[in-house]
């Protein structure tokens, strides 16, 4: 399937400065892990030692968040909007 997926500002640097990418993917994981293979080293910020998702950044499927349903395992259908989303933190 391919879907879009919106790259957050701070990640620029890694997918050469393109905000939204089209990605081939069955699902979140596949879609990280291709992202990987494409700019190498995004993951890091992504994902964690283990392969979990790191506690600070969020995904969305279209306006679903991940962690609400099937986490890495969600199933991606054609002209999906997958978006990366940093958690904000401040006082």
């Amino acid at each position: 399937m391919l879907v879009r997926v919106k790259i957050p500002v701070a990640l620029l640097a890694y997918t050469e400065n393109k905000p939204e990418l089209r990605i081939q993917a069955r699902t979140v994981d596949e879609l990280l892990r291709n992202l990987d293979e494409r700019f190498p080293g995004l993951s890091a910020f992504i994902m964690n030692e283990n392969g979990e998702l790191r506690r600070y950044v969020n995904i969305f499927v279209n306006e679903g968040d991940i962690r609400s349903g099937d986490g890495l395992i969600t199933p991606l259908k054609e002209g999906d909007l997958v978006s990366i989303v940093p958690a904000v933190a401040g006082g």
